[in-house]
């Protein structure tokens, strides 16, 4: 089997698309998938008008001129017109439910006329349980046709070691509105005053919002963006935060929950969405607008941070098996034989 897989969203600052793209191209060649990564470095992804032309122009001509016999769609969005028999990856229904924030034309592209295109695939992975109920609710397909493949971990993370030296709350992905970082803002001024947040990723305007509520509450040196940051540099950041945070009002699946997971780092995630699904259990799930309930959280990590290491060292084994890639690449590996059989 040989499938042309969209590989344009690991190009420039590479988010959780561009780690999910790379972790299963990797894992399906160690199956013995033909795997052809189909990315333009020329354009940058990130431009709307580039990835309009990428999406729709250039991508399924190079997927029809690749030799595959099946395009797989992992960045939540589909050309217009395929040749191949196409398998779509929808990471969430965001673009519908919860970015009106964002432009008109982008809420349109990536919302309404993505999920028309969802219904001419031949199979949807989800990346959640949550994220195939939200899609169904909006989409009349089959239920039989969309599968939940939780994504992988990179063995990066599996395999850090900790060194657990300071008091930062680590929060990992794009400073969006949709990530709540502000209620841990809020529980700051609850907590002892060593104890910092420290954001890594990609801007938006809604960065500015949370310094503007920080210094309302005089934690303004105890808050800290640091933007997109290396990949060598993120895995230090998890080697020696105190705790990562997961406080997002919608997320699809939580990377950053998962991977904090089997790094062995304490992890707090909200109510929301999919993360009490991801964290199984294995982490605290914490009200998403309750600043109190997070300081009390925080502080029982930051306190006590030995019983807090032993628990995250005692789920970690088990979470690296449950976010295995190997497991992920078995089952998109049945998802295509199913696409190439109707």
């Amino acid at each position: 089997m040989i499938v042309a897989l969209d590989a344009q969203l690991t190009l420039g600052t590479a988010t959780g698309i561009g780690e999910y793209v790379t972790g299963l191209a990797e894992a399906l060649r160690a199956r013995g998938v033909g795997v052809v990564e189909l990315r333009e470095p020329r354009l940058d992804p990130w431009r709307f008008d580039r990835r309009v032309l990428w999406d729709q122009i250039l991508l399924p001509n190079r997927a029809r001129a690749s030799g595959a016999q099946l395009l797989h769609c992992a960045s939540g969005t589909m050309p217009f017109a395929s040749q191949l028999p196409t398998v779509v990856t929808v990471h969430d229904v965001a673009w519908l439910k919860v970015q009106r924030h964002a432009p008109v034309y982008a809420r349109y592209y990536f919302g309404a006329f993505a999920l028309q295109r969802y219904a001419q695939a031949k199979a949807i992975a989800v990346d959640s349980e949550f994220s195939r109920r939200e899609l169904l609710d909006v989409l009349n397909a089959p239920p039989e046709t969309v599968h939940v493949i939780y994504n992988g971990v990179a063995s990066d993370y599996c395999k850090l070691e900790r060194q657990f030296s300071n008091d930062v709350i680590l929060v990992p992905g794009t400073v969006e509105r949709r990530k709540n970082l502000e209620v841990l803002i809020r529980a700051l001024p609850l907590i002892g005053p060593r104890v910092r947040v420290v954001s890594v990723g990609p801007f938006t305007p809604y960065r500015d919002e949370c310094l503007r509520l920080a210094d309302s509450l005089n934690v303004r040196d105890r808050v800290e963006f640091r933007g997109y940051i290396g990949r060598a540099a993120l895995i230090d950041q998890y080697a020696k935060c105190a705790l990562v945070a997961v406080p997002s009002r919608y997320e699809g699946f939580g990377y950053a929950a998962a991977q904090a997971l089997c790094a062995g780092v304490p992890v707090l995630v909200s109510d929301q969405s999919s993360l009490p699904e991801i964290a199984g259990g294995d982490a605290p799930v914490i009200a998403a607008d309750d600043p109190s309930a997070w300081a009390a959280a925080i502080g029982a990590i930051v306190s006590a941070p030995r019983a807090a290491q032993l628990h995250a060292d005692g789920v970690r084994a088990r979470s690296i098996e449950r976010f295995s890639w190997s497991r992920a690449a078995a089952q998109m590996e049945d998802v295509y034989q199913q696409a190439l059989s109707i």
